[in-house]
């Protein structure tokens, strides 16, 4: 069957990896051809930091890198317990992802309003959860910890939520080259890890399959766009792409997480066992901050709060002397912390998994100042 250490399919699921970066690196290129020869490219905004116009749509061939590595998957031996009859959850996830990617195309092409794209992204999660990827189990922790078990209708609300909430957020990441990409495999990559580690300690738990096969394939689609879409970008993902990314995140976690009792684990293991959710959260935390003091930001300033400006978080880091490119690879570096912090807590000792996360916090914070402490040394030295 092929697969790999202790009955993990490792090998397949690099496979995996592999096809979906290829594909989607491929398609990409295609689409940005025909873009730029039918002239659709991006005009510039007042906020935006790239000079030159350049097409969208890159998120139709993460999708179709997706398509074809979920199909890849579907004829491996070692990764057949993923699929239907057995689990519907990767039917959902395709037919929830088409929904998101035709939404996302159609805003790329023809500028949808707010209302409409939050509409398709509610259809999208719906689907979703009706189809069977869905929360089935709410733990909740306080009280000394209670398990909920919650009805179709519950379930799919949560769902849902949890689903427009992460689709709204990485679609706010993509304000730079290569950010949102990059924070999507960072995180896919931390959700592969854990569950690796299930499959590992479960003695491959069908439950298993599915998230490890959607992180797997989000990672290669990532992967496969991330050299036409890093500084300096020749295509954007667009919000085809950041919309499939989210929705693929909030598939990932909810698979891993969503149907696991965790009132019969001590309070380490819930960590562990939450880490996919806080991988998430970690993952556009500080997007999500950014957003809350834009907002805060311009109404103090008796402004709309979804006027445009520039002194979102990139811009501020932009400022103190990091490049474009530099400015990426940090909040690469602060969500790669946070979010292999989290999983190492499934993977290693609680002690071990609190230091790399401490040590990993101390990088981060420390390459984001680097410009900082230059200036001052060349200040000084003055």
């Amino acid at each position: 069957m092929g697969v790999g250490f202790a009955g993990i399919p490792l090998r397949e699921l690099g496979l995996v990896i592999l096809v979906a970066a290829a594909i989607t690196y491929l398609t990409t290129g295609i689409i940005r051809t025909v873009m730029v020869k039918s002239g659709r490219l991006n005009e510039i905004r007042e906020r935006d930091v790239h000079l030159i116009p350049k097409p969208r749509l890159g998120g139709v061939a993460m999708f179709s890198g997706f398509l074809g590595a979920v199909f890849l998957a579907d004829q491996l031996p070692a990764l057949t317990r993923g699929f239907m009859p057995i689990t519907p959850e990767m039917n959902a996830v395709i037919w929830a992802g088409f929904v998101i990617v035709v939404v996302g195309a159609l805003d790329d092409l023809f500028d949808l309003d707010a209302i409409t794209k939050l509409i398709g992204q509610i259809v999208g999660a719906v689907t979703m959860s009706l189809l069977g990827l869905t929360w089935s189990i709410l733990y909740v922790p306080f009280g000394g910890g209670t398990t909920l078990l919650i009805d179709q209708v519950q379930s799919t609300i949560l769902t849902t939520l949890f689903t427009v909430a992460l689709i709204n957020a990485l679609n706010f990441v993509d304000g730079l080259d290569g950010l949102c990409a990059g924070v999507g495999m960072i995180a896919g990559g931390a959700i592969l890890l854990f569950s690796l580690t299930i499959l590992f300690d479960q003695n491959g738990a069908v439950s298993a399959y599915p998230p490890a096969i959607i992180a797997a394939a989000l990672v290669g689609i990532c992967a496969g766009i991330l050299p036409h879409n890093f500084e300096p970008s020749r295509i954007f993902m667009g919000d085809s792409g950041s919309m499939l990314i989210g929705l693929l995140l909030a598939a990932a976690s909810t698979s891993a997480s969503g149907k696991i009792n965790m009132s019969l684990y001590g309070t380490v293991d819930i960590v562990a066992l939450m880490s996919p959710i806080i991988v998430v959260l970690a993952a556009v935390a500080i997007p999500l901050l950014d957003l809350v003091l834009a907002v805060i930001r311009r109404v103090g300033r008796g402004e709309s709060p979804f006027s445009p400006d520039k002194m979102h978080l990139h811009h501020r880091l932009l400022s103190i002397g990091h490049t474009h490119r530099r400015v990426v690879l940090v909040l690469y570096i602060w969500a790669g912390s946070v979010a292999f912090g989290a999983v190492s807590f499934s993977v290693v000792p609680p002690l071990v998994a609190t230091v790399l996360s401490v040590v990993g916090l101390l990088v981060a914070v420390t390459v984001t100042a680097v410009p900082v402490i230059r200036s001052r040394r060349h200040t000084h030295l003055i």
